[in-house]
């Protein structure tokens, strides 16, 4: 009797295992990924490049939140990095140094950072608002009606920063108070600092998680998302809450594009390209299912360290860029195989 109740007792273990392993599996990945890299190279564990890791993920993760709660709706948005880069380039052609030479406003009197960055997310938010219209009420499939708005916005952000008779110059000479931003950090003592910008990240982390679970706007987010007739039929306004999807979104983008110009000290046209891929590729890697009504905050924010963490690694290896590309590919196509095997499996 001893002997089976051991038999049990270790089965019950083995499952209690499994359904940890099941549950935490993309913390499992990250983990062994830091122990992994680390034991190949030790100095990536450094407590600088750490930091420096976390500093990079700060604006990707508010990106991918944006790009994330869109997901899950069944839609995708490819014009968040371009309305990054716009967003960056506003934002910092408001905020330069008032004796740089080259200033995009000479005459512009020295205005409030917090204004300057609130312009960039009402940019954003503007934008994402085009967006959430032309998905909401003209029916377009968000694939094509983001493209459209993608390559729009990328002209737009061109036209911005092109001054006759030199053509299309960076942004520079950004305001210290502007770029401490970016830079800076609370100090502990000794080598300890939190940055401000995982302090951001963490804020809007926990504004994004709060309003998809405890908001009316968050179940309709999801309910959209798992069945938009079924929603339709229990009341949920859906062209209200996708409007309000792709405007928080946008906001969010110009949010980090503001942050972006302030961590880089600069901008230029072409900031933020491919983000919007990486943060797709962040989010299924986190669990957001490509068909829509699955997804966590937690899961959008590990998958995003972990591909900053691969990002960093590579580079730490020595790995070729081209290689580099290749690898990051390979695990997209992977994450979304395994997530369509799920959604095919529940069917």
């Amino acid at each position: 009797m001893e002997i089976k109740g051991s038999g049990v007792a270790a089965r019950n273990h083995l499952t209690a295992f499994r359904e940890f392993a099941s549950r935490q599996a993309i913390s499992l990945v990250l983990l062994a990924l830091v122990l992994v890299i680390g034991v190949m190279r030790p100095s990536f564990l450094s407590v600088a490049n750490l930091v420096n890791i976390l500093i990079i993920s700060s604006v990707r993760v508010i990106i991918a939140l944006g790009e994330g709660g869109i997901l899950i709706t069944r839609g995708t948005d490819l014009s968040a990095g371009r309305i990054v880069g716009l967003s960056a380039c506003v934002a910092a052609s408001l905020l330069q140094r008032p004796d740089y030479a080259s200033r995009m406003y000479p005459t512009l009197a020295a205005q409030p950072v917090l204004l300057c960055i609130v312009a960039a997310i009402c940019i954003g938010a503007f934008v994402g608002l085009i967006n959430g219209s032309v998905v909401a009420f003209l029916n377009v499939p968000p694939f094509i009606a983001t493209l459209g708005t993608m390559i729009m916005v990328y002209g737009a952000a061109s036209l911005y920063v092109d001054r006759p008779p030199l053509g299309a110059q960076p942004i520079g000479g950004l305001r210290d108070d502007f770029t401490g931003i970016g830079t800076g950090a609370i100090r502990f003592g000794g080598d300890w600092a939190l940055p401000y910008l995982v302090i951001i990240a963490a804020v809007i982390t926990l504004f994004v998680w709060v309003l998809l679970n405890q908001t009316r706007l968050g179940k309709n987010i999801y309910a959209i998302g798992s069945n938009r007739d079924a929603a339709v039929v229990s009341g949920v306004d859906v062209k209200k809450t996708l409007l309000l999807v792709y405007l928080l979104a946008g906001a969010l983008y110009g949010l980090a594009g503001a942050l972006l110009a302030a961590r880089t000290g600069g901008a230029t046209n072409n900031y933020g390209l491919m983000y919007e891929l990486d943060a797709i590729a962040a989010c299924v890697i986190g669990g957001v299912s490509t068909s829509g009504g699955i997804g966590t905050v937690g899961g959008v924010l590990t998958g995003v360290l972990i591909f900053e963490v691969l990002n960093n690694g590579l580079v730490v290896l020595g790995v070729s860029a081209y290689w580099q590309q290749i690898i990051k590919g390979l695990i997209i196509v992977a994450a979304v195989s395994v997530d369509i095997r799920k959604y095919l499996r529940k069917r």
